[in-house]
């Protein structure tokens, strides 16, 4: 499965002409996404439209200008949950009398892969992965499916979430997010919690090889709490595609010290390999992994990786192929292997 063009919405200026050189700092915890002005969607539409819809919008339709995917396939754990909240008041206000459904519309989870289908008029396959950690796999798994049957076939594949008030104050309650820590110190504060983020990654997905800019090799997800059925999976995976001079470790690290234990295993399985970590860009949130991925074809791009990316290796020139490892809430995991074509 090749990746043949990809658009990125995030924190940091990944979108148009991407530059990690300066990371924009959170505030209060969150790293609230940079929205780009979006093109060719009628403002009555883009003024109902809740963040997670305009995102997903305005990181699909770039990809979608001179070509008709096969189907859309969106990962995402909440969709717009912010416009969900916004709808379950309103039957509070109204009394449970006549109710604007605009709201409720645009919160629901498919909402995303149905604007992009109506405002490009693609009635092919549409799908939405709602899975929390592992959304984002799952729809690359789906579009994999396909392209083993069909491999001319291409489709529009990619995940998005938002901070919503609602879901940040509860996972801040339940101790996944500390207001009081900043991506500037990430992984050397030592706290048993991490910072909110949010983003959109989209992905023109096709069986062939001609143009594409990267491959997507493998995707392997796992339920566990057990580090050892992580190690084992790992092993597994090594032996199909092992670590060479050229290999470039992408680690889902995210400064919870809970959790470390998982990645210092990963790590330690794959070796000498350098490591690169990009959650102090973009926060924690379930569909992370796709902006790992967005990044993984960017390296195989040229683009020089920034050094506060490296954990370890920073001397390395050359990617051939990466291994992704990304886990949520120490009970989702997921491996994606990205290689240059």
């Amino acid at each position: 499965m090749y990746i043949h063009q990809q658009f990125c919405i995030s924190p940091q200026r990944t979108a148009g002409s991407p530059d990690l050189e300066k990371v924009i700092t959170s505030s209060e915890g969150k790293l609230v996404a940079i929205e780009p002005a979006l093109e060719g969607v009628p403002p009555g539409m883009l003024r109902r439209m809740s963040k997670a819809v305009r995102m997903g919008i305005g990181a699909g339709l770039p990809l979608l200008k001179e070509v008709v995917p096969d189907g859309i396939i969106i990962g995402t754990a909440n969709g717009g949950m912010e416009d969900c909240i916004k709808f379950l008041n309103q039957i509070i206000d109204y009394n449970e009398g006549m109710l604007t459904p605009g709201n409720f519309v645009q919160s629901t989870p498919n909402a995303i892969a149905g604007q992009l289908s109506l405002i490009k008029k693609n009635r092919n396959y549409n799908a939405t992965h709602v899975h929390l950690g592992l959304a984002f796999e799952n729809a690359l798994t789906d579009a994999k499916m396909f392209l083993s049957e069909h491999p001319g076939n291409s489709y529009l594949t990619g995940a998005v979430d938002e901070i919503s008030t609602y879901n940040y104050n509860i996972d801040r309650l339940a101790g996944w997010y500390d207001p009081l820590l900043t991506n500037t110190d990430l992984y050397t504060a030592g706290h048993s919690a991490t910072i909110a983020g949010e983003g959109a990654a989209m992905f023109l997905l096709s069986g062939t090889a001609t143009g594409a800019i990267a491959k997507i090799e493998s995707v392997s997800t796992l339920h566990t709490t057990e580090v050892s059925a992580i190690a084992r999976h790992l092993e597994a995976l090594l032996e199909a595609y092992p670590v060479t001079a050229t290999t470039l470790l992408i680690s889902g690290e995210n400064g919870d010290r809970r959790y470390q234990f998982f990645y210092d295993a990963f790590e330690k399985y794959a070796g000498t390999a350098p490591v690169i970590r990009f959650k102090h860009l973009t926060g924690e949130y379930p569909t992370a992994a796709s902006f790992a991925v967005w990044l993984a074809a960017q390296a195989f791009q040229d683009l020089q990786l920034p050094d506060h990316l490296f954990k370890k290796g920073a001397s390395l020139q050359k990617a051939d192929r990466v291994i992704l490892y990304n886990q949520y809430h120490g009970q989702q995991h997921s491996f994606i292997i990205i290689s240059e074509k």
